[in-house]
């Protein structure tokens, strides 16, 4: 669908002082050339419900394993990417954001991007 088609222009009539009707027409938004126009972002509420569940825990071992056997496990490798000098800017404000409005995520968020382990380019297809 090219996007240089285009709608009909939206047109409002208002009255001024000077004259009793004045027609302005504009011409559409790029959310209105991608949606098609005529669509009504309203959110629809489903119906709510409530589900009961019921669990038993058990407060004793049945089997006899993990009897004093250290297992050590491998370190995982957690993802780390070059930062760049707009990482750290951006993840410094982030930061300064966080700590002015007293949003503790915020403030970790622009630390991981500080540091580069926010876990962007984290997906490699191979």
């Amino acid at each position: 669908m090219p996007l240089s088609r285009r709608a009909a222009p939206r047109t409002t009539t208002r009255a001024t002082r000077t004259s009793p009707r004045t027609t302005t027409t504009a011409r559409p938004s790029l959310k209105t050339r991608l949606l098609g126009g005529g669509h009504k972002t309203t959110a629809r509420r489903t119906p709510a419900t409530t589900t009961t569940t019921t669990t038993t825990t058990r407060t004793t071992r049945t089997s006899g394993a993990h009897h004093g056997h250290a297992t050590t496990t491998t370190p995982v490798h957690h993802h780390k990417r070059h930062a760049t000098m707009g990482d750290k800017v951006s993840g410094a404000l982030m930061k300064l954001r966080g700590s002015l409005t007293s949003k503790p995520g915020l403030k970790a968020a622009g630390t991981r991007r500080m540091h580069g382990t926010d876990g962007r380019n984290s997906r490699r297809v191979y």
